[in-house]
Parts: C-alpha cells; sequence; structure tokens
C-alpha cells in the first residue's frame, strides 16, 4: 500500500494519556468512524511486548474499516504485525535504511521542521512528510514552532504530500489555510474529546475546506 494525498486529511496520532477508562482500540475505531483517514499508532512508553500487542489490536481495526496503519518510530513492530508503514522523526532511522528493511511497498513518512530536511527525507525515499509543530503542542515537548512561511516553502518544494502536525484543532485549523498542505495531523483534538466520533467529523469538515483550493 502506498500512500495516497486524501490519506492526509485527517491523520489521528494515538495518546492513551486520554482513555479515560476506554480502550485504545476502542478510540480509534470511534475516530475511524468519523472519519479518520488514517491511524499512527504512537507509543513511547510501552516494552515492545505490549506495543506488540496493542498494535495487533488496532491493526484489527485498521483492516477491518481499509484505513492505513502506520507505527511511530518502531520499525520491528512494524515488521511484526505488517504494518502499512512506519513515521520516523530526526533522530531515528533515515527513510533509505528503514525502506531496506520494510521494503517498496510500505509507506514511510518522516518529520521535518525546515527545507533543507524535506528535502533530504524526500530523496531518501519518504512517502510523505510530517511538519510541525505549526502551533504550541503539549503533546511533543521538544517541538519547536515551524513558520507558516517554512510550511508553504515545503509543500512547494516537494512532489510527495505533506501533513501538518502540532496543537492543531478546531479553532485554529482555518490557519493553514493556502499552505499547500494535503491534510492535518492531530492528538488530542481527537483522542482527549469527550465525543471522539463527533470531533473527528468536525476536523474532517474542516479539513476539507481548508484544502478546497489545494490543487
Amino acid at each position: 500500500m502506498k500512500v495516497k494525498n486524501e490519506s492526509m486529511l485527517v491523520y489521528a496520532v494515538t495518546d492513551r494519556a486520554w482513555l479515560n477508562g476506554k480502550t485504545l482500540e476502542e478510540q480509534v475505531e470511534k475516530a475511524i468512524q468519523g472519519g479518520a483517514t488514517l491511524i499512527q499508532l504512537r507509543e513511547k512508553q510501552l516494552h515492545y511486548d505490549d506495543f506488540l500487542e496493542q498494535a495487533i489490536k488496532i491493526k484489527k481495526i485498521t483492516a477491518q474499516y481499509h484505513i492505513p496503519f502506520i507505527i511511530n518510530d518502531n520499525v520491528e513492530i512494524a515488521l511484526a504485525v505488517d504494518a502499512d508503514g512506519v513515521h520516523v522523526g530526526q533522530k531515528d532511522m533515515q527513510a533509505n535504511m528503514v525502506r531496506k528493511k520494510l521494503g517498496e511497498n510500505k509507506i514511510i513518512g518522516v518529520s521535518v521542521q525546515t527545507l533543507e530536511q524535506a528535502l533530504s527525507a524526500e530523496k531518501n525515499g519518504a512517502d510523505y512528510l510530517g511538519v510541525g509543530a505549526v502551533f504550541s503542542t503539549s503533546t511533543k515537548q521538544d517541538a519547536s514552532e515551524v513558520s507558516f512561511e517554512t510550511l508553504q516553502n515545503i509543500c512547494k518544494a516537494v512532489s510527495i504530500p505533506v501533513v501538518a502536525i502540532g496543537g492543531i484543532n478546531i479553532k485554529n485549523i482555518a490557519k493553514l489555510k493556502n499552505s499547500g498542505i494535503d491534510g492535518v495531523a492531530v492528538v488530542s483534538a481527537i483522542f482527549a474529546q469527550k465525543d471522539i466520533t463527533k470531533a473527528t467529523q468536525e476536523l474532517v469538515s474542516l479539513s476539507k475546506e481548508i484544502l478546497k483550493n489545494h490543487c
């Protein structure tokens, strides 16, 4: 499965900080029912076995709904569950090395903050880019903000899909209009909400609105 631009529309990144008695797979299914177009399982704290068990459960749901399933950082977990791909940061394995491990048919996403990083990631075989943080975010404390101009320049310079990430919610998403992005990646704007399905529906609608004139 190679990534499609439309899969970037509302890219949901999990976070078990807001489970509130629910399971992560329940939350993921609600997000997909609300229109989430891609699911990334992000588990920084789990040990391998627990991460693997969680990944297997989420993969069943994404497969049922035919939604791309991406693992954050962990190539070994992605291989073990036959995920659709992996998302890596600047401090992780480079895209070309991930490609060697995963094979040609998997999706590789790379986090970037500068035009130089974006061009390098594309050259190394990334299938899409995550650019951010576009707004301040509590989810990733060490993420510095990327200016609107830099976001625009990256979108103009690369030929692969670009998703904006970092502090995006229904109140500020409109500020990303005319940036050239293919969609938004969100964490708390979905998973911290009481009604996950409704929150996702709103984000889908707003994301479509800001991409309306996107060529």
